[in-house]
């Protein structure tokens, strides 16, 4: 974590065509939609970012070894708010998230009511894929 954010899952058969990052608890379904993404051929790069902050810290080198500018189709899954992901999404990304406050459950009944599923995920990235 003392960087901020790394690779967990490299894409697979040449360099990544989609991003997905997550934070935490949402990095699961980051991996699960890497799996349908490479099940087709889609190069898909998983990136576990716990720190915006000790992400900012890094130099310019380290984060474009993380996020390459020229990768532009990424996902961020976010449990909390998607407010400020799009610092790391650009212009082309898409955030799967809660903007809203207020509801209490048991975390996979809100992940299902909500949208944070694998699902939506892989759908937010075929969208970005298209653009």
């Amino acid at each position: 974590m003392r960087m901020g954010a790394y690779v967990l899952q490299e894409a697979s058969g040449g360099p990544p065509e989609l991003i997905i990052m997550a934070t935490g608890s949402e990095l699961h379904l980051a991996v699960e939609a890497r799996a349908i993404f490479e099940s087709e051929g889609i190069p898909t790069r998983v990136v576990s970012m716990p720190s915006w902050l000790l992400f900012m810290d890094q130099d310019q080198a380290y984060r474009d070894t993380v996020l390459p500018p020229q990768i532009t189709a990424r996902v961020a899954v976010e449990a909390g708010t998607t407010y400020g992901w799009e610092r790391w999404l650009g212009s082309r990304g898409s955030a799967v998230g809660i903007d809203h406050f207020g509801a209490s459950a048991p975390w996979d009944i809100l992940f299902e009511k909500f949208g944070i599923t694998t699902d939506w995920v892989v759908e937010a990235g075929r969208s970005v894929l298209k653009e």
